[in-house]
């Protein structure tokens, strides 16, 4: 599987999808004015817009989970990191590896989330380093997807 896109889903512009991505239902994916990465068997979920900005793009990158009617606006996503469902992540923001960002979240522009971190609010704050096992928690939600996608191309 080199990456799927969902019925409905909307992938335009400068976008680059890694080997398992997938981009799910009436989510929009625009890199009109500057890139777009999306990393290794990363997912962005059903009504998620992820978009840039002039001179801000984004990257995302492996195993994340980009939740429902999230906004990933010009900003850079680490590896094994995962924004909750309605949470924003706005330009120049840099969310580490292994990070949560908290269902409904804000994260403002030029905001610099360290590895390892659970945040939320708005705007959102760091509260506490994450688990061992949340982290693993992360990895598991990004291959369920990959395997979902895997099914949905039979």
């Amino acid at each position: 599987m080199a990456y799927y896109i969902a019925e409905g889903a909307v992938v335009k512009g400068q976008v680059t999808m890694a080997d398992g991505a997938s981009v799910w239902y009436n989510a929009t994916v625009r890199g009109d004015s500057e890139p777009i990465e999306i990393g290794r068997n990363s997912n962005i979920q059903d009504n998620a817009v992820v978009h840039v900005d002039l001179s801000h793009s984004v990257i995302i990158g492996d195993n994340v989970t980009i939740g429902h009617s999230a906004i990933v606006h010009g900003c850079t996503i680490g590896d094994n990191t995962l924004i909750g469902m309605g949470a924003i992540v706005l330009n120049g923001a840099r969310i580490g590896k292994n990070c949560i960002i908290g269902a409904g979240a804000l994260v403002t522009q030029g905001t610099d989330i360290p590895d390892g971190s659970l945040a939320f609010g708005s705007p959102a704050k760091v509260v506490r380093a994450l688990t061992a096992d949340e982290i693993e928690e992360n990895h598991r939600n990004a291959m369920h997807y990959v395997e979902i996608a895997r099914e949905s191309l039979i």
